[in-house]
């Protein structure tokens, strides 16, 4: 457990929350600011509130010097593109920022995160048999979505089924997605060979994105994400006691095998509603935890929301910079997660090495 905190911490932890609210909040009300078409950010907010008050705002956002098609055209863009794309990369980032901090706590390892367990592989190998045999190619928008789903929830659930016939071990779980990890990307190899242009597909699939947001998608991943959030955030008291060890932990009442089996059964969902609609976005579930516990507390009842809150808000700062660096361009989001989140991971082992992770469990 974390040892308590210094005096004067709390005061310290509410101001550094203030200030990453504050930011927050200034990144989502300029993030539909940026866009490939420009756009007036009057006329944005104009058509923002538009819309959100069903037309009792703004009743021209345009202004009248814009023609009525013109005005048609920017308000697609905005609230039919822009928003939910937004939305996308906050709701994808909150759930694999909760996975993270679950993973996190059930391995009482720093370094866990969502694609610990080969879920990504899963994932992957569901979104190659669609791209490589066409299987559904022509309803592609709905047909991808189920097949990573399906391939990140089967692999869930198959590490924990081999977990459990092999002794049930959180050394066991790990080991074994690590292997079926391996194994996934063998087959995934295997199955690439089939179709070359699908293997241009899916690697760009692997990158991850939010470019296909819509508000029908952004529904079933808020959906999907309250179904996980929900029972995971009850199980915060749970969350820190496994970090005494299991044997403690079971001394206190809590059904440790029960318990691993839930949290990872949830974070397996979690992270299978944000890789259906994004593909495979790193590092967001590795560093969200780290950065909510340093700001917030070690205690897994604030870390879970917290982390969700930062995931959310990492996930949007890399969408935003991906149509910033080359606005004619749509850029894959994973490529500026990757450049943000590997030198954070360097920064965790040498603080490993030092034997100074920064509010992580023992």
């Amino acid at each position: 457990m974390a040892s308590p905190s210094a005096p004067g911490a709390p005061h310290s932890r509410r101001r550094r929350l203030a200030v990453a609210v504050g930011l927050g909040l200034v990144l989502f009300v300029l993030s539909p600011l940026i866009g490939p078409v420009p756009i007036p950010p009057a006329t944005v907010g104009a058509i923002l509130a538009h819309q959100l008050t069903f037309g009792a705002v703004a009743g021209a956002p345009c202004g009248a010097r814009v023609s009525a098609a013109q005005c048609a055209a920017w308000t697609e863009i905005v609230w039919e593109s822009e928003v939910p794309a937004l939305l996308l990369a906050l709701l994808a980032g909150a759930a694999l920022g909760l996975s993270g901090a679950t993973l996190q706590g059930t391995f009482r390892n720093p370094l866990a995160d969502p694609y610990l367990l080969g879920l990504s592989s899963g994932g992957t190998l569901g979104a190659a048999f669609l791209f490589v045999f066409q299987v559904g190619l022509a309803e592609a928008n709905v047909a991808l979505p189920v097949f990573a789903f399906v391939g990140c929830l089967a692999t869930g659930a198959l590490v924990l089924a081999a977990s459990r016939f092999l002794g049930g071990s959180v050394e066991t779980l790990l080991l074994v997605g690590v292997a079926l990890a391996n194994v996934l990307s063998a087959v995934l190899s295997v199955v690439l060979l089939f179709n070359a242009e699908g293997s241009i597909q899916v690697s760009f699939w692997l990158l991850g994105g939010v470019g296909g947001a819509s508000w029908d998608r952004d529904g079933l991943v808020l959906g999907g994400l309250l179904l996980a959030s929900a029972p995971l955030l009850l199980l915060g008291r749970e969350l820190n006691l496994l970090q005494l060890g299991p044997e403690v932990a079971q001394s206190l009442g809590v059904d440790t095998r029960r318990v691993r089996t839930r949290l990872l059964l949830l974070a397996s969902l979690a992270t299978a509603v944000a890789v259906a609609f994004t593909g495979i976005i790193g590092f967001v579930g590795l560093v969200s935890p780290h950065v909510a516990r340093r700001v917030w507390s070690s205690d897994y009842r604030a870390v879970l929301p917290a982390s969700a809150l930062v995931g959310a808000a990492f996930l949007l700062a890399a969408h935003d910079l991906s149509g910033l660096v080359v606005p004619s361009v749509v850029l894959p989001v994973g490529l500026f997660t990757a450049f943000a989140g590997a030198p954070f991971f360097f920064f965790l082992l040498f603080r490993h090495r030092r034997g100074e992770f920064m509010g992580s469990p023992p």
